[in-house]
Formats: structure tokens, sequence, C-alpha cells
């Protein structure tokens, strides 16, 4: 049985999903997880030091070995934003070829939301009409529109919550109220100037994807991710707002143990609260459904619906 790999290199954490290739749907049969935390305490210029180089490599040599166990024939690693924009990325690419046999591929921020909206459409079908896409990763956010599998228009902007934490949000935990304002301003300014350049048409249905709006929702009412992806989950941006004032005024400790919140998305989740709410009342979007599916369920689908047309940078590495 020929089974296909994703393995993703992200800012916070290295996964590993593994799906049978004749199913024609990208169902893990199986997923694996290690958080090296690359982007943790990362200098305002995302260069990647020595120490978070050696995380990264030990998490890849880790999900190699991994791959074998469950199988897996061909693979497809890649790494987001947090190395594709490091300053070292070449170095930090070369290091991880030459320490564990991986060459990693670098998807841009078009390429990225092009495969998450494919991952949402398919995800909620063709009744969903025409869909809007936002995507808040660590690095980047990316927004996508359209009526068919692929979008129609799709941006990429540096407003990814690790991003702007680092940038933004250092001199203090909680932040001081000026960061916090500093912050909201260039949000609203980042993406008020590429939205005014963007032609988009009311859309049928909005849909979020990515952990930072999974554990928006959760903060806001949705279900508990423990009762299945099947559940429907929304973002209410009317329940989003007040948790920006709240989040602001905690430590990270605490927001760690409010719901849904992971230890090691508890500092970045007040930026990212911030850029969802000011994307939603920039395109006047009142809710999100929350989608399960993402980049990696989006590549494995190009790989499962159409071979004959490859990624662009693909590192697929056949595994004997």
């Amino acid at each position: 049985m020929s089974r296909l790999g994703v393995l993703d290199v992200g800012s916070n954490t290295v996964n590993l999903v593994v799906a049978e290739a004749a199913s024609g749907l990208p169902l893990p049969v199986h997923t694996w997880e290690r958080r090296p935390r690359l982007a943790h305490r990362l200098p305002a210029d995302g260069t990647i030091g020595p120490a978070a180089l050696d995380r990264m490599v030990a998490a890849v040599g880790e999900a190699v070995a991994e791959s074998h166990r469950a199988g897996v024939n061909r693979m497809f690693a890649y790494t987001t934003a947090v190395v594709r924009d490091a300053p070292n990325r070449d170095a930090v690419l070369a290091a991880v070829q030459e320490r564990t046999g991986v060459r990693l591929g670098t998807l841009t921020g078009i390429e990225d939301a092009r495969l998450t909206f494919l991952a949402a459409r398919r995800w909620l079908g063709w009744q969903a009409g025409p869909m809007l896409m936002v995507d808040i990763g660590g690095g980047c956010l990316e927004v996508a529109f359209g009526r068919d599998r692929l979008p129609e228009s799709a941006m990429s902007l540096p407003l990814g919550a690790g991003r702007l934490t680092r940038e933004f949000l250092a001199d203090g935990d909680p932040p001081s109220p000026r960061a916090v304002r500093r912050l909201r301003r260039h949000v609203r300014e980042q993406f008020a100037e590429v939205a005014a350049r963007t032609s988009w048409e009311a859309p049928r249905t909005s849909v979020a994807a990515s952990k930072t709006f999974q554990q928006l929702a959760r903060l806001a009412g949705a279900a508990p991710l423990r009762q299945g992806p099947f559940v429907r989950r929304e973002l209410r941006a009317t329940a989003l707002r007040p948790w920006i004032k709240r989040l602001a005024a905690m430590p990270s400790p605490k927001r760690s143990r409010l719901p849904g919140v992971s230890p090691h998305r508890a500092r970045q989740i007040l930026a990212g609260a911030i850029v969802a709410y000011e994307v939603m009342r920039r395109l006047s979007v009142e809710s999100l459904i929350i989608c399960p599916w993402g980049l990696r369920e989006g590549i494995l689908l190009r790989e499962l619906e159409a071979r004959q047309t490859p990624l662009v940078n693909a590192a697929w590495v056949p595994w004997n």
C-alpha cells in the first residue's frame, strides 16, 4: 500500500502526517509531532541561531525515523515562513540537508494560501459557494478568495502571530499598552493598504484555517477539539473583540490556562487575536467557520488529485 507523508517544519512545531495514496482523501492514518519552538527567543530580524537549528535538526531526524516506521513511500518536506524569511535561510536549509538527508522545500506565501484554500474548499464542499479563506500562521497572514477549487485571488502579508509578537510585543509579559496600540495600528495600516487595492466579492462563506483561529474560537465559546473535527465551530467578531483587552492584560502563564490555549502559543495568541479581529473588521466579516484542514491537507490533496502538476519548489523525497 502506497503511503504519502507531509513533513511540516513550522515556527512552533514539526508535524508529520501520513495518508494512504489509494484513498483519494487526505485522511491521516498516522500523525506525529514535536515542538522544537524554532521561533522561541528569535531576534527581531528572524535569524535562526545555533540552538534553534540544533532543535530543528533533531526534530527532522526523528521525523525521518518515524516516517520509515509508518511505511511512507513518498514524502513532501517543507518549511514555512520562520525559515523561508530568515536572513540565514540558505545556511539553515543546507545544514538540515547535510545532517538529516532531508531537503526542505519552501513554499511562497501565495502557494501557501492557494493550497490552504484548496483544503478548505474540499472540507466545506461546493455548497459553500464563493469562499473567503483566512489563515494566520507564525510568520504570515494568508487571505484567498474564489468560486472554484483554487482561489482567483490570494495574498500573503507579514502579519503572522509569532512575527508580530517578536517585533511589537517584546517589551514585557504582558506587553505595555503602548506596544499593543502600536501593533493594532500597524495591522490596520498594513492590511488596509493591501485590501484597498483588491476587489473582494461578497463571499457566501467565510472560513478560517490554522491553530491560531482554532484557539481563538475556543476562547470565544466554540466546542473543544476533543469533540472531534466534524463539530461546527465558528468565530464571531463580536465575541472575539473583548478578548483582545483581556489577553493584553494577562501574562503568558495565565493565558496558557485559558480554554484551548496551548502553552507554546500563549505568548503569541494576543497578536493572533488582533490580526483576526482587524481582518474581520476590514472585510466586514461577522463570523468565520473554523476549518480543521489546512496547508498539510492541501498539499496531500494536490498530490492525490493532480500528480501530473508538481508544486513549485517541491521537495519530494522517495523513501526506500
